[in-house]
């Protein structure tokens, strides 16, 4: 087979013009052309009044070594790859050595989870939440009844914080094994759409992600996985071994101990009780850059006009997204992060007290709103230099001044994009109604802000309205505050994924610091488990 990339055609192009097409990008005959399979499709909006699809296909023709040798020159010519994963070790049928163990059942840990079952070495996986569907009900108590379960909620529970999320499955990782397509078959066996084989910008939703993430649970299980839920990880067993140390077992919240020399730290970006204690075991932690700002509600209809005219609304287009930065004059990035088109905010605060918000889509992406975080990068040396928990210190006193700013019961401070660029507080909101529940209480988001990020935000905000028509309108809101986009601190690893200096513990996914969305943690928890089942199986 060979690969064949930006195959471009109009928007509007009959089926039957794929195949002329394929043809003469090919130099073949139309009796050459055996059969194609679609691989990916996105499109191009740089020009709206000329929108193109662009397609990279799988072409069986009669002589591919004739058609590969001539193309030898072109990028986008290539033989078909070999995506499947083939399992770098097996453990043997009468394996009885110590089980590894994974903390964390979002996207990273359900992953290494599944490849370390698959390869025969049947993983205990512990998490502090409960299982999907009782978490998702204790999620809707904060959403309806501003009640806070500290341990089952957007970011604790069975899978994770990408539940409740925009459901995105693409990333920018260089991924030359084709793992994240690993995870994409995953997730189609387990019940998702097929379309995310072949989407360039998958993706899946809330609803949807419950019942997968069941599914796989069942499959880790019939492999002889175990799972623990409502069970946190108190403290670590560490022998001394040289400069360093070994892991040898965890110690659980109601005083048992479970004997474990392998163990993937999964633990998500908000596991901050955990964090607090592997620094205080002597685990070699460091603080790193996240961002804070807020997330920014406009129409979808405002976005999908903008970035497709006359195309708006086109069947094949589906709702806009868009992708904004902008370099500010006193030396900050201002970004959007995490946009989720014809979706909602929510409220994503783990602990009490504190307000925290992200984004959130069904796969219909079908609501009124559009919102993405408006976000000012941020890092350690110039803004938290306290040492490797103080970005933490920082998330919290930022989320308690936004709680207070809401009026408490977990409402969100919000602004008029107007308002906030006179630099007055909003006294009511306008015609952009914001989605966060349990409400939105209008004042000034400089009172839970840094300054410098006001500053920046201010400067962005016509900027990205110059790019996206109507993104400064004056009754555009911004809903407070947005500080959770990453891990404040890496648990450093080496290239054998283990900690820098506790062996037998594999910090991993988005919690470590090593990822940044569903698809990059779930890659990395291959890696991950990978790592872990050489180290059992090889020795």
């Amino acid at each position: 087979m060979i690969r064949l990339s930006g195959l471009s055609l109009p928007l509007d192009h009959p089926a039957e013009a794929l195949a002329p097409a394929i043809c003469a990008r090919l130099g073949i005959a139309a009796s050459d052309l055996k059969g194609w399979s679609l691989f990916k499709r996105g499109n191009d909006a740089r020009r709206k009044s000329a929108i193109l699809l662009v397609y990279t296909l799988d072409i069986d023709v009669a002589d591919e070594g004739e058609v590969l040798a001539r193309l030898a020159g072109d990028k986008d010519v290539r033989s078909t790859p070999d995506m499947a994963w083939h399992p770098p070790v097996q453990a043997p049928d009468d394996w009885a050595g110590t089980r590894p163990v994974v903390i964390g059942a979002g996207p990273c840990g359900l992953f290494a989870g599944l490849v370390l079952a698959q390869m025969g070495l049947k993983p205990i996986i512990i998490d502090r939440g409960k299982v999907v569907r009782e978490r998702t009900k204790d999620t809707w108590g904060l959403w309806r009844r501003s009640e806070l379960d500290p341990d089952s909620n957007v970011q604790f529970g069975e899978g994770g914080a990408g539940t409740f999320s925009d459901g995105k499955l693409y990333c920018r990782v260089k991924d030359p094994r084709f793992l994240g397509r690993k995870v994409l078959e995953e997730f189609v066996r387990a019940g998702a759409p097929t379309d995310i084989l072949w989407e360039a910008h998958p993706h899946i939703g809330t609803f949807r992600l419950v019942t997968m993430v069941e599914a796989m649970r069942a499959a880790i299980e019939a492999l002889g996985g175990e799972y623990r839920w409502q069970t946190r990880v108190d403290d670590l067993e560490l022998e001394r071994r040289g400069d360093g140390f070994a892991l040898r077992g965890l110690h659980l919240h109601d005083g048992t101990f479970v004997e474990a020399e392998h163990v993937v730290m999964a633990v998500g970006h908000s596991a901050r009780p955990t964090f607090e204690m592997l620094h205080a075991r002597g685990v070699y932690v460091e603080a790193k850059p996240f961002s804070i700002g807020v997330r920014i509600e406009h129409p979808q209809s405002w976005i999908d006009e903008a970035r497709y005219g006359r195309f708006a609304k086109h069947p094949d287009l589906g709702p806009a997204a868009y992708s904004l930065v902008h370099h500010a004059k006193n030396n900050r990035t201002v970004y959007s992060f995490c946009m989720c088109p014809g979706g909602r905010v929510v409220a994503a605060t783990s602990e009490e007290g504190r307000v925290v918000t992200n984004g959130m889509s069904q796969y219909s992406r079908a609501e009124f709103n559009a919102n993405s975080g408006f976000v000012v990068a941020i890092d350690p040396a110039r803004d938290y230099p306290g040492g490797p928990l103080a970005g933490i210190a920082y998330q919290r006193k930022w989320e308690s001044l936004a709680f207070a700013a809401g009026g408490g019961g977990y409402h969100a401070p919000g602004q008029r994009v107007e308002d906030f660029l006179k630099a007055q507080p909003s006294t009511a909101l306008g015609s952009v109604v914001p989605s966060y529940k349990p409400g939105v209480t209008p004042t000034d988001l400089s009172a839970c802000l840094p300054d410098f990020a006001i500053e920046a935000m201010r400067e962005a905000l016509p900027v990205f309205g110059r790019q996206i028509a109507r993104y400064d309108h004056a009754d555009v809101v911004m809903t407070g505050v947005e500080t959770r986009t990453s891990s404040p601190l890496r648990i450093t690893r080496g290239k054998d994924f283990q900690s820098l200096n506790v062996a037998g513990l594999y910090p991993a996914g988005e919690g470590a610091g090593y990822a940044g969305g569903i698809l990059s943690a779930a890659i990395d928890g291959i890696k991950a488990g990978e790592a872990v089942a050489a180290a059992i199986v090889q020795g």
